[in-house]
């Protein structure tokens, strides 16, 4: 296919006549949660819509990720909010324990309304990406096993070449490949320009159930050097979720390199007490392991010309915040809904996106600040703690759950009826 070649037109549904209109085109890099919620909304306003994936299919498993507040408005937007919590993972809440495993604070998922530590919506954020994927598939082209090499954009599109060889051209493009979004770095510059360290690495990775795990998340924390463990549940019963922090200081983490990631992992985690070593000891037959540095992503734009970005790669507030995932359901509906109601035009839309959603991502990277903070040993020249029982505090949590508009767009398209009915993940591709 030539650079130039539009490819063949698909009629995209307008409303329940099913009147063919055509749409724009738009590539999403990144088939994770912040990629198929945009291609949802996308796909509801008009446009025609391509997502790639570098990963052969649908990663299952990782950590699991909240939805507070707005993100839930969102969920039930999108008509989805049956199958999210069919594929929930049922945590009742959580107990702090000391290394005898003894009780010292419990938290409970119908705290403040469902949107405190531990939320009602909580799911694995392989099996929130299985449910997008299964609502969007019939309606979005899908490329896993392949990435973009290349791009170059003009006034009127974006000609793209994929890895594996493929060129297309398009009218949007939108990043949604993750902390460190290659896309982001072929447009906007090294990762190194946007990414802030918080000072911890997290690992997490599934184990055998065989610590009696009952839908309460168990969290021991070594006060001296404020590493932690945590074990908590999911669906399937005979696993539970493992995760592990520690500090960074001195660590250079290859995110591509598994082998060096668990050495690492077992190094930093050497005589921690409680279950740390009965958990240790899967580590090498775990089939999802991950390994990062925590760290949040600043920029002072998410747009260039007709390339954007969204979610992780835009603005990741990290997992101390415990919005990351509520940042990319938000940043997906209103970043579609904005680009349909400036007519497709990318700098109206781009910059209208950014202006609804910059107050809401700064407050959630700020809880992120907080919470790696909170974790650190302190040292002699450290300075103290802010009083989290202030006032000040419950208006940031505020601002962090339900502090952005969401508008109903009404007047522009919404041309694919949502898929309420869908109540469970169907089998991964």
């Amino acid at each position: 296919m030539d650079v130039d070649d539009r490819g063949p037109e698909r009629a995209i549904r307008a409303g329940d006549q099913g009147t063919a209109v055509p749409g724009p085109r738009v590539l999403v890099a990144g088939a994770s949660i912040a990629g198929p919620a945009l291609a949802h909304w996308l796909r509801r306003r008009g446009a025609e819509v391509t997502v790639v994936e570098r990963a052969p299919g649908l990663r299952p498993g990782g950590q699991a990720v909240d939805a507070r507040g707005v993100a839930k408005e969102v969920i039930a937007r999108m008509g989805l909010d049956a199958a999210v919590r069919a594929a929930c993972t049922d945590t009742a809440g959580a107990h702090t324990v000391d290394a005898d495993g003894q009780v010292l604070e419990t938290f409970r998922a119908d705290d403040d309304g469902g949107d405190g530590f531990i939320a009602d919506i909580e799911i694995l954020r392989g099996d929130l990406s299985q449910v997008l994927y299964d609502d969007t598939r019939d309606d979005v082209e899908y490329i896993f096993g392949d990435r973009i090499a290349e791009l170059a954009q003009d006034a009127d599109g974006v000609d793209v070449v994929l890895a594996g060889g493929g060129r297309r051209r398009f009218d949007l493009v939108i990043g949604a490949d993750g902390l460190h979004s290659e896309l982001r770095a072929m447009v906007f510059g090294p990762r190194e320009r946007f990414l802030r360290p918080l000072g911890h690495v997290l690992a997490f990775y599934s184990v055998p159930n065989e610590f009696a795990l009952d839908r309460w998340l168990l969290e021991y924390q070594e006060q001296e050097s404020g590493r932690s463990v945590l074990l908590r549940p999911i669906q399937d019963a005979t696993r539970a979720m493992a995760m592990f922090y520690s500090a960074s200081d001195g660590v250079d983490v290859d995110h591509r390199d598994v082998a060096a990631q668990k050495r690492l992992l077992r190094e930093r985690m050497a005589g921690l007490g409680w279950l740390a070593p009965d958990i240790l000891a899967h580590l090498d037959e775990t089939p999802d392991f991950y390994l990062d540095q925590v760290a949040q992503v600043v920029m002072e734009r998410w747009s260039s010309g007709r390339v954007g970005l969204l979610g992780d790669a835009a603005f990741s507030s990290s997992p101390m915040s415990g919005q990351g995932t509520g940042l990319a359901l938000v940043g997906a509906y209103l970043l579609a809904g904005e680009l349909a109601t400036a007519g497709w035009d990318a700098d109206a839309g781009f910059a209208r996106y950014e202006a609804r959603m910059r107050p809401f991502v700064e407050a959630n990277q700020e809880i992120g600040r907080l919470n790696a903070r909170s974790r650190q040993v302190p040292g002699p020249d450290a300075e103290p703690l802010p009083d989290f029982t202030g006032e000040w505090f419950t208006e940031l949590v505020g601002r962090a759950i339900n502090g952005v508009e969401l508008p109903d767009y009404a007047g522009v398209p919404d041309s694919a009826t949502p898929a309420g009915s869908r109540t469970a993940p169907s089998a991964r591709p």
